[in-house]
Protein backbone atom coordinates (compact mmCIF):
# COMPACT_ATOMS: atom_id res chain seq x y z
CA UNK A 1 0.00 0.00 0.00
CA UNK A 2 1.43 3.33 -1.02
CA UNK A 3 0.66 6.66 0.62
CA UNK A 4 -2.15 7.49 -1.78
CA UNK A 5 -3.80 4.13 -1.05
CA UNK A 6 -3.70 4.88 2.67
CA UNK A 7 -5.23 8.32 2.16
CA UNK A 8 -7.96 6.85 -0.06
CA UNK A 9 -8.81 4.29 2.62
CA UNK A 10 -9.08 7.02 5.23
CA UNK A 11 -11.26 9.05 2.89
CA UNK A 12 -13.46 5.97 2.44
CA UNK A 13 -13.67 5.64 6.22
CA UNK A 14 -14.84 9.24 6.43
CA UNK A 15 -17.58 8.51 3.92
CA UNK A 16 -18.59 5.45 5.92
CA UNK A 17 -19.01 7.61 9.02
CA UNK A 18 -20.99 10.20 7.05
CA UNK A 19 -23.33 7.59 5.58
CA UNK A 20 -24.14 6.41 9.13
CA UNK A 21 -25.40 3.04 7.94
CA UNK A 22 -27.18 0.44 10.02
CA UNK A 23 -24.00 -1.43 10.96
CA UNK A 24 -22.37 1.73 12.30
CA UNK A 25 -25.55 2.74 14.14
CA UNK A 26 -25.67 -0.64 15.89
CA UNK A 27 -22.00 -0.27 16.87
CA UNK A 28 -22.62 3.17 18.37
CA UNK A 29 -25.59 1.86 20.35
CA UNK A 30 -23.41 -0.93 21.74
CA UNK A 31 -20.77 1.60 22.79
CA UNK A 32 -23.40 3.77 24.49
CA UNK A 33 -24.80 0.77 26.37
CA UNK A 34 -21.32 -0.32 27.41
CA UNK A 35 -20.28 3.07 28.83
CA UNK A 36 -22.91 5.29 30.41
CA UNK A 37 -20.84 8.43 29.76
CA UNK A 38 -20.89 7.78 26.00
CA UNK A 39 -24.33 9.18 25.25
CA UNK A 40 -25.31 9.18 21.53
CA UNK A 41 -24.95 12.97 21.30
CA UNK A 42 -21.29 12.85 22.34
CA UNK A 43 -20.43 9.78 20.26
CA UNK A 44 -21.80 11.60 17.21
CA UNK A 45 -19.90 14.75 18.18
CA UNK A 46 -16.60 12.85 18.36
CA UNK A 47 -17.32 11.12 15.05
CA UNK A 48 -18.23 14.39 13.30
CA UNK A 49 -15.04 16.08 14.51
CA UNK A 50 -12.93 13.12 13.35
CA UNK A 51 -14.62 13.03 9.97
CA UNK A 52 -14.37 16.78 9.35
CA UNK A 53 -10.90 17.44 10.78
CA UNK A 54 -9.01 14.16 10.32
CA UNK A 55 -10.47 12.31 7.34
CA UNK A 56 -10.72 14.94 4.59
CA UNK A 57 -8.53 14.14 1.60
CA UNK A 58 -7.05 17.64 1.20
CA UNK A 59 -6.19 17.90 4.90
CA UNK A 60 -4.57 14.46 4.90
CA UNK A 61 -2.52 15.28 1.79
CA UNK A 62 -1.32 18.58 3.30
CA UNK A 63 -0.45 16.80 6.54
CA UNK A 64 1.51 14.13 4.67
CA UNK A 65 3.25 16.77 2.53
CA UNK A 66 4.34 18.68 5.63
CA UNK A 67 6.26 15.61 6.84
CA UNK A 68 7.45 14.63 3.35
CA UNK A 69 5.78 11.24 3.65
CA UNK A 70 6.32 8.93 0.72
CA UNK A 71 5.32 5.43 -0.36
CA UNK A 72 7.80 3.70 1.93
CA UNK A 73 6.13 1.44 4.47
CA UNK A 74 7.48 1.73 8.00
CA UNK A 75 8.95 -1.45 9.38
CA UNK A 76 8.28 -0.82 13.06
CA UNK A 77 5.53 -2.18 15.29
CA UNK A 78 4.11 0.62 17.44
CA UNK A 79 2.38 -0.33 20.68
CA UNK A 80 -0.42 2.06 21.61
CA UNK A 81 -2.10 2.21 25.03
CA UNK A 82 -5.30 4.19 24.56
CA UNK A 83 -7.35 6.08 27.11
CA UNK A 84 -11.12 5.76 27.31
CA UNK A 85 -12.35 9.00 28.83
CA UNK A 86 -14.20 10.19 25.71
CA UNK A 87 -15.33 8.33 22.57
CA UNK A 88 -12.52 7.48 20.13
CA UNK A 89 -10.06 9.55 22.13
CA UNK A 90 -7.13 7.52 20.74
CA UNK A 91 -8.09 7.91 17.08
CA UNK A 92 -5.36 10.47 16.32
CA UNK A 93 -2.64 8.07 17.49
CA UNK A 94 -4.19 5.32 15.38
CA UNK A 95 -4.33 7.66 12.39
CA UNK A 96 -0.75 8.87 12.83
CA UNK A 97 0.68 5.35 12.86
CA UNK A 98 -1.53 4.31 9.94
CA UNK A 99 -0.58 7.23 7.68
CA UNK A 100 3.11 6.86 8.57
CA UNK A 101 3.02 3.27 7.28
CA UNK A 102 4.11 1.56 10.49
CA UNK A 103 2.32 -1.44 11.97
CA UNK A 104 0.44 -1.01 15.23
CA UNK A 105 -0.67 -3.14 18.15
CA UNK A 106 -3.36 -1.44 20.23
CA UNK A 107 -4.42 -1.96 23.81
CA UNK A 108 -7.87 -0.40 24.10
CA UNK A 109 -9.35 0.92 27.32
CA UNK A 110 -12.19 -1.25 28.61
CA UNK A 111 -14.26 1.96 28.63
CA UNK A 112 -13.90 2.44 24.88
CA UNK A 113 -13.21 -0.91 23.24
CA UNK A 114 -15.98 -1.04 20.63
CA UNK A 115 -15.87 1.94 18.27
CA UNK A 116 -12.24 1.89 17.06
CA UNK A 117 -12.20 -1.89 16.77
CA UNK A 118 -15.19 -1.70 14.43
CA UNK A 119 -13.55 1.00 12.28
CA UNK A 120 -10.37 -1.07 12.04
CA UNK A 121 -12.46 -4.04 10.94
CA UNK A 122 -13.99 -1.94 8.17
CA UNK A 123 -10.53 -0.91 6.94
CA UNK A 124 -9.35 -4.52 6.85
CA UNK A 125 -12.58 -5.50 5.11
CA UNK A 126 -11.75 -3.04 2.32
CA UNK A 127 -8.02 -3.87 2.34
CA UNK A 128 -7.39 -7.40 3.72
CA UNK A 129 -3.63 -6.82 3.86
CA UNK A 130 -4.18 -4.56 6.86
CA UNK A 131 -5.00 -7.54 9.08
CA UNK A 132 -1.28 -7.94 9.71
CA UNK A 133 -0.76 -4.21 10.26
CA UNK A 134 -3.56 -3.34 12.72
CA UNK A 135 -3.70 -5.66 15.72
CA UNK A 136 -5.44 -5.50 19.10
CA UNK A 137 -4.07 -7.07 22.26
CA UNK A 138 -4.70 -7.12 26.00
CA UNK A 139 -0.95 -7.03 26.70
CA UNK A 140 1.66 -5.16 24.68
CA UNK A 141 4.83 -7.15 24.19
CA UNK A 142 7.60 -7.10 21.63
CA UNK A 143 6.83 -3.69 20.12
CA UNK A 144 9.56 -1.41 18.77
CA UNK A 145 8.14 1.80 20.27
CA UNK A 146 5.23 2.80 22.47
CA UNK A 147 2.65 5.57 22.75
CA UNK A 148 0.79 5.42 26.06
CA UNK A 149 -1.90 7.71 27.41
CA UNK A 150 -3.22 7.57 30.96
CA UNK A 151 -3.28 9.15 34.38
CA UNK A 152 -0.28 10.47 36.30
CA UNK A 153 -0.33 7.24 38.28
CA UNK A 154 -0.41 4.93 35.26
CA UNK A 155 2.32 7.02 33.60
CA UNK A 156 4.74 5.87 36.29
CA UNK A 157 4.08 2.27 35.32
CA UNK A 158 4.38 3.10 31.63
CA UNK A 159 7.79 4.65 32.27
CA UNK A 160 8.88 1.51 34.07
CA UNK A 161 7.62 -0.85 31.37
CA UNK A 162 8.57 1.14 28.28
CA UNK A 163 11.70 3.03 29.33
CA UNK A 164 13.96 0.76 27.27
CA UNK A 165 12.13 1.68 24.07
CA UNK A 166 11.40 4.92 22.21
CA UNK A 167 8.18 6.21 23.74
CA UNK A 168 5.64 8.96 24.20
CA UNK A 169 3.99 8.84 27.61
CA UNK A 170 1.09 11.19 28.34
CA UNK A 171 -0.25 12.19 31.75
CA UNK A 172 -3.26 14.05 33.14
CA UNK A 173 -3.97 17.29 31.38
CA UNK A 174 -6.84 19.75 31.32
CA UNK A 175 -7.74 23.06 29.70
CA UNK A 176 -8.53 26.59 30.83
CA UNK A 177 -10.25 29.70 29.47
CA UNK A 178 -9.49 33.39 29.86
CA UNK A 179 -12.44 35.78 29.86
CA UNK A 180 -12.33 39.56 29.54
CA UNK A 181 -15.90 40.31 30.61
CA UNK A 182 -16.69 41.58 27.09
CA UNK A 183 -17.80 38.24 25.67
CA UNK A 184 -21.00 38.11 23.63
CA UNK A 185 -23.85 35.74 24.45
CA UNK A 186 -22.79 33.53 21.52
CA UNK A 187 -19.21 33.38 22.78
CA UNK A 188 -20.40 32.35 26.24
CA UNK A 189 -22.57 29.62 24.71
CA UNK A 190 -19.52 28.40 22.80
CA UNK A 191 -17.52 28.39 26.04
CA UNK A 192 -20.32 26.36 27.62
CA UNK A 193 -19.60 23.72 24.94
CA UNK A 194 -15.89 23.71 25.80
CA UNK A 195 -16.82 23.09 29.43
CA UNK A 196 -19.67 20.61 29.12
CA UNK A 197 -19.14 18.48 26.02
CA UNK A 198 -18.32 14.86 26.96
CA UNK A 199 -19.47 15.78 30.49
CA UNK A 200 -16.13 17.56 30.96
CA UNK A 201 -14.15 14.30 30.90
CA UNK A 202 -11.70 15.23 28.13
CA UNK A 203 -8.28 16.82 28.49
CA UNK A 204 -9.46 19.58 26.14
CA UNK A 205 -12.44 20.40 28.35
CA UNK A 206 -12.21 23.71 30.21
CA UNK A 207 -12.14 23.02 33.95
CA UNK A 208 -10.94 26.43 35.15
CA UNK A 209 -11.73 29.94 33.98
CA UNK A 210 -9.87 33.17 34.67
CA UNK A 211 -11.99 36.32 35.01
CA UNK A 212 -11.23 39.99 35.74
CA UNK A 213 -12.24 41.57 39.04
CA UNK A 214 -15.91 42.55 39.44
CA UNK A 215 -16.83 39.98 36.78
CA UNK A 216 -20.59 39.45 36.30
CA UNK A 217 -21.19 35.68 36.45
CA UNK A 218 -24.93 35.82 35.67
CA UNK A 219 -24.63 35.75 31.82
CA UNK A 220 -22.07 32.94 32.09
CA UNK A 221 -24.34 30.81 34.28
CA UNK A 222 -27.24 31.49 31.93
CA UNK A 223 -25.18 30.16 29.01
CA UNK A 224 -24.83 26.86 30.87
CA UNK A 225 -28.60 26.28 30.67
CA UNK A 226 -28.05 24.54 27.33
CA UNK A 227 -26.77 21.58 29.35
CA UNK A 228 -29.43 21.45 32.05
CA UNK A 229 -30.50 18.09 30.63
CA UNK A 230 -27.41 16.69 32.37
CA UNK A 231 -29.60 16.60 35.48
CA UNK A 232 -31.48 13.70 33.89
CA UNK A 233 -28.27 11.69 33.47
CA UNK A 234 -27.92 9.58 36.60
CA UNK A 235 -24.10 9.37 36.57
CA UNK A 236 -23.73 13.13 36.23
CA UNK A 237 -26.50 13.84 38.77
CA UNK A 238 -24.81 11.59 41.34
CA UNK A 239 -21.59 13.56 40.91
CA UNK A 240 -23.40 16.89 41.15
CA UNK A 241 -25.21 15.88 44.35
CA UNK A 242 -21.96 14.64 45.90
CA UNK A 243 -20.02 17.79 45.03
CA UNK A 244 -22.85 20.01 46.26
CA UNK A 245 -22.92 18.12 49.56
CA UNK A 246 -19.17 18.71 50.04
CA UNK A 247 -19.60 22.44 49.44
CA UNK A 248 -22.53 22.67 51.84
CA UNK A 249 -20.84 20.67 54.60
CA UNK A 250 -17.72 22.83 54.38
CA UNK A 251 -19.75 26.02 54.18
CA UNK A 252 -18.01 27.03 50.95
CA UNK A 253 -19.36 29.72 48.64
CA UNK A 254 -20.57 28.54 45.24
CA UNK A 255 -22.80 29.60 42.35
CA UNK A 256 -24.95 27.29 40.26
CA UNK A 257 -27.62 27.17 37.60
CA UNK A 258 -28.78 23.83 39.01
CA UNK A 259 -26.46 21.75 36.85
CA UNK A 260 -22.98 23.24 37.08
CA UNK A 261 -21.24 24.33 40.28
CA UNK A 262 -19.02 27.39 39.99
CA UNK A 263 -16.40 27.55 42.75
CA UNK A 264 -13.47 29.88 43.37
CA UNK A 265 -10.42 27.64 43.42
CA UNK A 266 -6.86 27.88 42.09
CA UNK A 267 -6.64 24.24 40.97
CA UNK A 268 -6.64 23.59 37.21
CA UNK A 269 -8.31 20.23 37.75
CA UNK A 270 -11.77 19.80 39.17
CA UNK A 271 -14.46 17.18 39.64
CA UNK A 272 -17.32 16.35 37.29
CA UNK A 273 -20.07 19.02 37.53
CA UNK A 274 -17.68 21.61 39.01
CA UNK A 275 -15.97 24.53 37.28
CA UNK A 276 -13.20 26.42 39.07
CA UNK A 277 -12.70 30.15 38.64
CA UNK A 278 -9.91 32.56 39.59
CA UNK A 279 -9.54 36.32 39.30
CA UNK A 280 -6.68 38.00 37.45
CA UNK A 281 -5.32 41.55 37.19
CA UNK A 282 -2.70 41.46 34.43
CA UNK A 283 -3.70 39.45 31.31
CA UNK A 284 -0.13 39.41 29.96
CA UNK A 285 1.31 37.97 33.17
CA UNK A 286 -1.53 35.45 33.28
CA UNK A 287 -0.85 34.26 29.73
CA UNK A 288 2.86 33.99 30.43
CA UNK A 289 2.20 31.84 33.49
CA UNK A 290 -0.09 29.51 31.52
CA UNK A 291 2.17 28.99 28.51
CA UNK A 292 3.92 25.63 28.59
CA UNK A 293 2.23 24.77 31.89
CA UNK A 294 2.58 21.04 32.50
CA UNK A 295 -1.11 20.63 33.36
CA UNK A 296 -2.65 22.56 30.48
CA UNK A 297 -3.60 21.03 27.16
CA UNK A 298 -5.08 24.15 25.57
CA UNK A 299 -6.24 27.68 26.37
CA UNK A 300 -9.42 29.18 24.95
CA UNK A 301 -10.23 32.86 24.74
CA UNK A 302 -9.15 35.99 22.86
CA UNK A 303 -6.01 35.57 20.69
CA UNK A 304 -5.79 31.85 21.56
CA UNK A 305 -8.16 29.00 20.67
CA UNK A 306 -11.59 30.54 19.96
CA UNK A 307 -14.42 29.63 22.31
CA UNK A 308 -16.23 26.52 21.09
CA UNK A 309 -13.22 25.09 19.25
CA UNK A 310 -11.61 23.34 22.20
CA UNK A 311 -12.98 19.94 21.19
CA UNK A 312 -12.11 20.30 17.51
CA UNK A 313 -8.35 19.60 17.31
CA UNK A 314 -6.84 19.54 13.84
CA UNK A 315 -4.34 17.07 12.46
CA UNK A 316 -1.34 19.09 13.65
CA UNK A 317 -2.74 19.57 17.18
CA UNK A 318 -0.79 16.93 19.09
CA UNK A 319 -1.64 15.87 22.64
CA UNK A 320 0.73 17.36 25.24
CA UNK A 321 2.41 19.31 22.44
CA UNK A 322 4.53 16.29 21.45
CA UNK A 323 4.69 15.82 17.67
CA UNK A 324 3.57 12.21 17.24
CA UNK A 325 4.35 12.14 13.52
CA UNK A 326 7.86 13.40 14.01
CA UNK A 327 8.38 10.74 16.66
CA UNK A 328 7.17 8.00 14.32
CA UNK A 329 9.31 9.20 11.44
CA UNK A 330 12.42 9.32 13.64
CA UNK A 331 12.27 5.60 14.47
Amino acid sequence: MNLQNRIQLLQQLGKYLLDNGEQWQVTKKRAASHNGWFIPEFIDLAVTNIREEFLQKEKLEQWAMHYHLDDNVGGKNIGIVMAGNIPLVGFHDFLSVFISGHRQTIKLSTKDDILLKHLAEKLTEWEPGLKERILFADMLRGCDAYIATGSNNSARYFEQYFSKYPNIIRRNRTSVAILTGQETADELKALADDIHQYFGLGCRNVTRIFVPGEYDFVPLLKSFDKYQYFSDHHKFKNNFDYQLSILLMNNLYYMTNGTTLLVENDDNFTAISRLNYSFYNDPDKLMESLKNHADIQCITGKNVIPFGQGQRPQLHDYADGVDTMQFLLSL
